[in-house]
């Protein structure tokens, strides 16, 4: 099964293969393969979603630091393997690093390092996995 690539209100954006995705998700950013989308889920313009990322219900990705800016997004970076609980906010501009977990509810103001738990509001690191 090939990656697949659709168009939506806000533009276009890509599935990658084996990636499932819940009901009610608003995407138009990029998902990798063989991630998993719970329902309820927002992700908008400039968001790149590596492969094998867990993604809980009801998670909110931002793409605008000073809105409206019109289309001039901020690019949000979730690397292979990461792990976002349900309810959580992820500004913009931020990197979650490999193989992190984002406990759930938090609200993600400043890059996670890979392989790092983190939560809370403002999320704060937790331990090393």
């Amino acid at each position: 099964m090939e990656s697949r690539k659709y168009q939506n209100f806000y533009g276009n954006y890509k599935i990658g293969k084996g990636t499932k995705v819940g009901e009610f998700v608003d995407i138009a950013g990029k998902i990798g393969e063989n991630c998993m989308i719970q329902s309820f889920v927002f992700i908008p313009e400039g968001v790149i979603i590596e492969d094998e990322v867990f993604i809980g219900p009801k998670v909110c990705f931002t793409n605008d630091k000073y809105p409206p800016s019109g289309g001039n997004w901020t690019k949000t970076l979730v690397k292979k393997g990461a792990s976002i609980g349900a309810g959580s906010v992820i500004l913009p501009g931020i990197t979650i690093g490999e193989n992190s977990l984002i406990g759930a509810g938090s609200v993600v103001t400043k890059n996670i390092p890979s392989n790092e738990i983190w939560f809370g509001n403002p999320a704060r690191p937790y331990k090393n996995i």
